[in-house]
């Protein structure tokens, strides 16, 4: 590739931390790349839910502008923040290698135990999912939202707005927080979102052939591709976005995959949970298998009252 790679992203800190980590996974293959930064609607509306704002896309849409018009070669994301079912003419060509994939709780006080009902607790969040998890395991944890960058609500907790946030925990070791760390939360209760803890790196299909080879040999991590393929084909077909509280999580161990999700309903009232496993090559029909078995088992139920709540 004789130019320079244009890379897309957001423009928070967060952001900008994988923006330049996959600069460096390019840089390691010798390519040389620049980062362009670009707002979001995700970005600009932090007084409503994104729930509300609806899910599909709000992280992404003004990046995929760019690339569908050459402007950038390539889009950075959080992985989990990715639809599950992407426009026609893009495709996802990387994932880098996973953080630790758990939910944790960050704080400035030390003393916090959400399985201590006996003393009253608001944590902050604007996950659905982490929302329905809480009243399903600790009814007792009151939650309120919380949204912005990671400064902006760990701010905004400073201020009163909640004892502590519920975040994961890769956004919150890449900022350098790891400090402000309670506890990490059980994956068997808190299943992560699908694409937790990994990078993803967008195309549009029209980039030539070479480039997308070379940008692929630089940032993807077979492994953890693996994973992610397993879990969003699960999310597709269960047309999951940020809003619907569903969750996955694939693990591998040599050249077997093992996938675990499932759907929680808003309430907290019910919590439906499935496992699959099989060979690593067969990881998007694992993926479909596992939503056939949630939906058949009563998901799909759940799936059609979450979504007839939320006016999808």
């Amino acid at each position: 590739m004789s130019k320079k790679i244009k890379i897309g992203t957001r423009g928070s800190k967060l952001a900008l931390w994988q923006a330049y980590h996959i600069q460096e996974l390019l840089a390691a293959k010798g390519l040389e790349s620049e980062i362009v930064i670009i707002d979001t609607k995700g970005d600009k509306i932090l007084d409503v839910s994104i729930a509300k704002i609806g899910s599909k896309g709000v992280f992404t849409e003004e990046l995929e502008d760019q690339l569908r018009d050459g402007r950038i070669d390539l889009a950075v994301h959080s992985a989990k923040d990715m639809q599950s079912s992407l426009p026609d003419e893009f495709e996802i060509i990387a994932f880098t290698k996973r953080e630790k994939v758990n939910d944790t709780i960050v704080s400035d006080s030390k003393d916090i135990d959400i399985s201590d009902s006996s003393k009253p607790l608001t944590l902050g969040t604007s996950s659905t999912r982490r929302v329905a998890t809480l009243k399903h395991f600790y009814p007792h944890v009151k939650t309120v939202e919380v949204r912005g960058n990671l400064q902006t609500r760990i701010r905004k907790m400073r201020d009163g707005a909640c004892d502590a946030l519920l975040l994961a925990f890769a956004g919150v070791h890449r900022m350098g927080y790891d400090d402000q760390i309670v506890s990490l939360l059980s994956l068997d209760e808190f299943t992560p979102a699908v694409g937790q803890g990994s990078v993803a790196v967008e195309i549009a299909k029209s980039l030539p052939k070479e480039d997308k080879t070379l940008i692929k040999d630089a940032c993807n991590h077979l492994e953890t591709s693996y994973q992610l393929r397993a879990e969003r084909a699960y999310l597709r077909v269960l047309e999951g976005g940020c809003s619907i509280p569903v969750f996955a999580l694939a693990q591998s161990e040599g050249k077997k995959l093992a996938l675990k999700g499932g759907i929680v309903d808003l309430e907290g009232k019910e919590r439906i949970v499935k496992e699959v496993s099989g060979p690593v090559e067969e990881a998007e029909t694992l993926g479909k298998e596992l939503a056939a078995q949630v939906l058949g088992s009563g998901g799909d139920v759940i799936l059609k009252d979450i979504k007839t709540k939320l006016g999808k």
